[in-house]
Parts: C-alpha cells; structure tokens; sequence
C-alpha cells in the first residue's frame, strides 16, 4: 500500500504538502511553446553552431560598410605594384597572401579578396533575405487564403501555385534580368540589379511556402478554436489574420531558413551568369565567375569565394534543421 498523503488546512481548497512545498521553492514552473523549444534547440549543438555563424555572419554584413570606412578599406582599389606584369598573377605563393592582404589579392587588378568578401556578403544577404521576405508574404496569403476558403478559391490558387512552379525559373531570371540592365523604374545601377534579383527570386519561389501553408491551414480549419471564433460571430480575415497565421509561425520560420540559403545560391549563380549584380560592385558570385580564367594558375582566388557561399548555406541548413526539430519534434 502507498502511503497517504498528508494535506494542510481543510476543505476542498487544501493542497497536497508536498505540492505546496514545490510552490513555495518555486520548484513549480509552467513553460511556454517557446520556451520548450528554445530548451530543445539548445541541446542541438550542431544547430547551435550553425546558430552562431549564422548571427556572425549577418552582423559582417551589417557592419561591413563601418567596419572598411573605420579601417580605411577599400574593394575596388587596385594594388598593381602586387601583380606580376609579365603573368598578371599576384606576386608570391597562394594568390599574393600576407599581413596586409590575408586572403590574397585578385589577379590582374591586386584587389584585396577579404575586403571584397565583406563587400559580398550584404548583397548576398540583402536579396536572400529580401527574396525570402517577399515569397512569405505571398506565399503564406494565398497559402491560409486557399486552405481556409477551399472550393473554387481553393482550386484557382492551386492551379497559380502550379503554373508558377511549371516556369523555368533559372532562363526566365535571365531574360529579366538580362532586359532590365540598362535602367527600368527610375532605378539604374546597383538599387536597380538588387530590386530586380529580389524581386525575380522572391516572386517566382512563393509556391513553395504557399503548398506548405494551405495544407497546414487545412487541418487547423478544423480546430476547436477556429470553431469558436466562428461561433462568436468572427469574420474570415479575422480568423485568417488573427486564428491561423499566428499558429503557422513555427513552419514559416522553418522554412524561411531553408529557403535564404538557396535565395543565397541563385543570386550567386545569377551573377556567375552575368545577369546579376554586376561589376565593379563585389559579390560572391562575381568573384567566381572572374576566377574561372585563373583557377588552374590562381586556385586561392576561386576557393575564398567558394568558401564563403559553402560556410552560409551550411550555416543556414543547419539552423534550419534544428529549428524543424526544435518546433516539431514529430518531424524527426
């Protein structure tokens, strides 16, 4: 037999001693989604480090332009006196490194490659991130909108949904891209190739996250608290705006840092190409498609750049991973 529990007091208010001893030790604690969460994302240690450069890089960028007008830095600035004349190679062994240039310098120009990667690093970030923003928003709209309302509203997105994803969205990126390099809306130079890489990204990729949105919107239509809000007299943007799209944060999180890392690659393959951020402004893309006529004589030029793309779509993965398991253990 187990032994009774002793209570305090009397009457049905009385609470078992051992409870009430919790309380007053404050042992007894209630969590929120949040929080359990964060607990379970904390034990991810590869996740966390991703975490890490993931916020590490992102403040790079941010500082990139206060960082090289406090250290007098300049990417565009030609260093001729560190290039061979007769090979146009940098002068010295692995691309011309030392204690004024640790990553090297870039053949014929001598243009420091570390500066030129902190250069790179917000336009990448600027579209991924710009990119990433837009197909949300579009995407998570007709994906709740889709899901809620289902019927012909639900068929007409899911027929959008499909002739977005049915574009060959790499040779159309090109075209516009290519079309729109002279100078369209008032724009021309670098605001001009930015908004038309975040908006070529963002607009075409919203299908994804939208599929994602309406089939979750689905079995949350059928929640007891959407029931409720119906049965108060709630409207359906109000229960769209209100009920729904608060619960499907986790996913859009989720997905977000799955998805930037490849915004990340399309704008470096878009500049590889020609067609996106276009010289002499640095990025990561451009740096590979310069190195391209060097890698056999100059390797140290092609891998930095290299480098750098793989180290932010690890990074991003890998914070994306566990912020999946984090918010949906069941997706183990």
């Amino acid at each position: 037999m187990t032994a009774p529990i002793e209570t305090t007091g009397a009457g049905p208010e009385a609470q078992p001693e051992a409870v009430l001893a919790g309380v007053e030790k404050g042992q007894i604690e209630g969590r929120s989604l949040g929080q359990i969460a964060w607990t379970r994302f904390k034990r991810d240690k590869v996740a966390v480090a991703g975490g890490v450069i993931v916020v590490l890089l992102i403040l790079l960028a941010v500082l990139s332009r206060p960082i090289q007008a406090m250290f007098g830095l300049d990417p565009n600035a030609f260093h001729q006196d560190l290039i061979d004349p007769n090979t146009s190679l940098p002068k010295g062994g692995f691309g011309g490194m030392s204690a004024d240039h640790p990553l090297g310098v870039d053949p014929k120009f001598g243009r420091d490659i570390a500066t030129r990667i902190l250069e790179g690093s917000w336009v990448s970030l600027v579209v991924a991130f710009g990119a990433t923003i837009l197909s949300n928003v579009i995407g998570a709209i007709l994906g709740v909108v889709a899901g809620y309302y289902g019927g012909r509203v639900d068929s007409i997105i899911s027929r959008l949904m499909d002739t977005f994803l049915a574009f060959p969205l790499l040779l159309f990126a090109i075209a516009i891209s290519a079309t729109l390099q002279g100078g369209a809306f008032g724009l021309e130079g670098l605001p001009l190739h930015l908004s038309v890489l975040i908006f070529v990204i963002g607009f075409f990729n919203w299908p994804y996250l939208g599929r994602i949105v309406r089939g979750q919107t689905l079995a949350l239509r059928e929640r007891e608290f959407v029931d409720a809000s119906r049965g108060m007299g709630a409207k359906g943007p109000y229960i769209l705006f209100r009920e729904l799209l608060p619960n499907l944060v986790g996913p859009i999180i989720v997905y977000s840092t799955l998805l930037i890392p490849t915004n990340i690659l399309f704008e470096a393959s878009l500049s590889f190409l020609g067609v996106g951020i276009q010289p002499p402004q640095a990025s990561w893309g451009g740096m590979l498609r310069e190195a391209v006529t060097f890698y056999e004589v100059d390797p140290q030029f092609m891998i930095v750049p290299g480098l750098a793309i793989f180290v932010t779509v690890l990074a991003f993965n890998l914070l994306g991973d566990g912020l999946r398991d984090a918010l949906d253990p069941r997706s183990r």
